[in-house]
């Protein structure tokens, strides 16, 4: 008899030790990330989030008929993909000033353009005067170094270092989706024109 009252208790311990947390990527908190840092670096100006309703101020609390018998649900920290830091903001600044100061002009004409992997690329040398093709050439490289970085900061900054392909290709859709009419992109291999 006795043994069959340590069964409850085993079984409950058993239970409780048998807990899995899935930690997703936060893809449409991604998508806003890229379209906040995105729209700064072009220059658009954008609009501030809406807040989320809050209920009307009452607290809320799921119940899990599990509690009952001492599990407890255990929720993951929601990633915070504010891109914040000191490092991104950092690169940010970068990334803007040289936009503005020689990039811009030159997805003007036509002679870069953004790739399928959220880099920039020059697409037709031609369209850039001899004496700006180093500089060009030189700003496009350093453009793509900070691009990389902000990617690979913004998923070691959600301590996701996993997240930096999925990070890249939400960035990388977010330059399309914020490039100016007439400006290139690559899309299947070739090149568009938006």
């Amino acid at each position: 008899m006795r043994r069959w009252m340590g069964m409850p208790i085993a079984a409950m311990i058993a239970l409780t030790a048998c807990v899995t947390i899935n930690v997703y990527f936060p893809a449409a908190e991604a998508k806003e990330a890229a379209k906040e840092f995105v729209e700064k670096v072009i220059g658009d100006e954008i609009q501030p989030a809406q807040p989320k309703p809050d209920g009307g101020g009452m607290a809320r609390f799921d119940f899990d008929p599990l509690m009952l018998i001492g599990i407890t649900p255990a929720y993951a920290q929601a990633p915070d993909i504010t891109l914040k830091t000191p490092a991104i903001q950092a690169i940010q600044a970068r990334m803007e000033s040289r936009f503005d100061s020689t990039l811009r002009a030159h997805f003007d004409s036509g002679a870069l353009g953004f790739t399928g992997d959220g880099l920039v690329a020059v697409r037709e040398a031609s369209k850039i005067s001899l004496g700006d093709r180093v500089g060009v050439n030189q700003a496009v490289a350093e453009q793509n170094r900070d691009a990389k970085a902000v990617y690979r900061e913004v998923a070691v900054a959600n301590d996701h270092a996993e997240w930096e392909a999925q990070i890249r290709d939400v960035f990388a859709k977010q330059w399309v989706e914020s490039a100016r009419s007439g400006w290139w992109y690559q899309s299947g291999g070739g090149w568009k024109q938006k």
